[in-house]
């Protein structure tokens, strides 16, 4: 709890605005540098652009 190697977000910054979204995204890139693996859901690609890898689903496929 305190110090997770893998932090699982789904939609972590779907209902919230976006000074408090980048807040969301810069910790989870803080975490990151930390060394923390943090796994993203997102359907915004303003969100998306922020990983370091994207990968796809659809028609249940994963793509990269």
């Amino acid at each position: 709890v305190n110090s997770p190697a893998l932090i699982l977000a789904d939609e972590p910054t779907g209902n919230l605005d976006s000074k408090s979204g980048r807040g969301i995204i810069d910790l989870f890139e803080q975490l990151n540098e930390e060394g923390t693996t943090v796994m993203m859901i997102t359907h915004d690609p303003d969100v998306a652009k922020n990983a370091h890898r994207l990968v796809h689903i659809a028609d249940g496929c994963l793509t990269d």
